[in-house]
């Protein structure tokens, strides 16, 4: 008979032999800037993460590096909104000032995400033409908010859009204005998912009409991922990312499978609101459910993770919980 119990009689062996190790150093944590002043606004679907103004972000930014997390990924809430997303661009927008400010004051990695949904007034990825979002049109403009980005002082930029050839556009507006070493981190594989909900209400950017599926994937499909992962390496991306994490961790394998570059996992707002709302309930427990939510996106083969439980989860590395 083989004994597999043998290597789970207790903690010091089990932890081991284990498999699936954890990082914090992997972990990415989601940040809302409003423009504004003295904002700080609990977001109602999302129990624990906020809508802040610069002046407020400081206590997060030390509550995160305090726990040991080194990494943050920025969205912005414009005041102004219009059919081309100019603030998303602009030299002095919530996103590039509050990446100045981060980088002027604390020691972290700074990843912009770049995308035009929250600074349209239509709330649709791009520039539209007719009802259609313009593809070739908006990877100009993609282009140029990753370079106001960078030049405002983000370590990354992260192109959220799933527009065709954006990767290789970004990349060549930023080597043309000296900037070879930045990293692009592609959201790849982002699929047209409901797990999006919380999100958009938190950032202002759910469409004014129709839906994404003419440029997000349709989530019955991983050929199609893996073809979006091809192109974007070919392309130049560093980093290919699938989003949502937890209904497509067979994606997050497939395509470790068949890439040689790190591979990111997004637990979307949808994710982190049925954990928070069922806790909330007693029906589960949060920190377990958390905890192994994290775990079996490591173990489907991500080498990164973007979630809004990234100071928990340092918490939990640290009480070697996971790890």
């Amino acid at each position: 008979m083989f004994r597999n119990r043998r290597l789970r009689a207790n903690a010091i062996i089990r932890n081991m032999v284990r498999e699936t190790r954890i990082s914090k150093d992997s972990l990415i944590y989601p940040m809302f800037f409003e423009e504004g002043e003295n904002i700080f606004e609990e977001i109602e679907s999302m129990p624990g993460q906020y809508r802040m103004s610069i002046d407020r972000c400081d206590s997060v930014i030390k509550e995160l590096l305090d726990a040991g997390v080194g990494a943050v990924m920025l969205f912005g809430i414009p005041k102004h909104k219009d059919e081309v997303g100019s603030e998303a661009y602009h030299d002095h927008g919530i996103v590039q000032e509050a990446i100045r400010y981060i980088k002027e004051n604390y020691p972290i990695y700074v990843i912009g995400d770049v995308c035009m949904c929250e600074y349209t007034s239509h709330g649709h990825c791009g520039i539209l033409k007719g009802y259609d979002v313009d593809n070739d049109t908006t990877i100009k403009y993609i282009a140029k908010i990753a370079l106001s980005q960078v030049e405002a002082g983000a370590d990354m930029v992260a192109p959220s859009d799933m527009m065709d050839g954006r990767v290789s556009e970004i990349r060549e507006l930023l080597d043309a204005n000296g900037y070879k070493n930045i990293p692009i981190m592609s959201y790849s594989a982002k699929y047209a998912s409901a797990f999006y909900g919380p999100f958009r209400a938190a950032a202002d950017s759910a469409p004014a009409f129709g839906d994404r599926k003419t440029y997000q994937m349709d989530v019955h499909n991983i050929r199609e991922a893996l073809k979006e992962v091809y192109d974007d390496v070919a392309e130049g991306a560093d980093i290919v990312m699938v989003k949502p994490a937890m209904s497509f961790l067979d994606v997050v394998t497939k395509v470790k499978e068949i890439t040689d570059i790190p591979v990111a996992a997004y637990s979307v707002s949808g994710e982190y609101a049925m954990v928070k709302s069922a806790a909330k309930n007693g029906f589960i427990d949060e920190e377990k459910i958390m905890c192994e939510m994290a775990v079996s996106a490591f173990r489907a083969g991500a080498d990164i993770y973007i979630t809004y439980y990234a100071k928990e989860l340092a918490k939990c590395i640290d009480k070697g919980l996971i790890g």
